[in-house]
């Protein structure tokens, strides 16, 4: 299963923000990576640098490879309405970001592996496929052992109150993929823009 598996403060040090979830080190050390980090003079970046960084801090705040982002952008690009907010919105509808987004994990990499284990229902039927498009009006829940587990359900902190395209039934331990969410709405600080540009070269 691809995805990345390298040092994630670096990361976070290498754009300067807590992309991963993990800034709590930035605070001691914001310097970018590396033995000399902290004397390299930060040049200003270039059309193209900005671009590309834009692009990779999608890539790593998502858990998405080149391949996978690549064909998300064309389907993206194919729809209609803005490029760049359709882009956003497909990564938002990824199962396993659905599945943060909800609560059920404490973070994404947490919530891929929930549902590559197969804990996690889509309508009632076991999905273990972490980049699984959701649809409007879909149902996310816990598989029905995985719901009495409690190494599973310890983590549930449930939805954050700002996600409106998400709702959540704490009962059921089930949540609903109301809508695409808008773009205001997502609180990642993606230029997406950036990104269309460098794909439009």
């Amino acid at each position: 299963m691809a995805r990345y598996t390298g040092p994630k403060t670096k990361i976070s040090r290498m754009f300067g923000e807590p992309i991963l979830g993990n800034g709590k080190w930035l605070g001691k050390n914001s310097n970018p990576p590396g033995m000399h980090g902290a004397q390299r003079k930060r040049k200003t970046l270039g059309e193209y640098a900005l671009q590309l960084k834009e692009k990779q801090k999608a890539k790593y705040s998502y858990g998405v490879l080149e391949k996978q982002f690549r064909n998300t952008f064309v389907e993206a690009a194919r729809r209609k309405g803005v490029t760049g907010e359709n882009l956003i919105k497909l990564l938002e509808a990824r199962l396993d970001n659905t599945v943060f987004r909800l609560g059920i994990a404490i973070s994404r990499p947490a919530a891929r592996q929930l549902v590559a284990h197969k804990h996690i229902t889509v309508n009632g039927m076991v999905v273990n496929v972490p980049s699984y498009q959701l649809q409007p009006g879909d149902t996310i829940g816990l598989k029905e052992k995985s719901s009495i587990n409690t190494a599973v359900t310890s983590n549930i902190r449930g939805r954050n109150p700002k996600f409106g395209w998400l709702d959540w039934n704490e009962a059921e331990m089930k949540g609903t993929f109301i809508a695409y969410p808008e773009r205001e709405s997502v609180p990642e600080n993606i230029k997406e823009q950036l990104i269309v540009e460098l794909y439009s070269k």
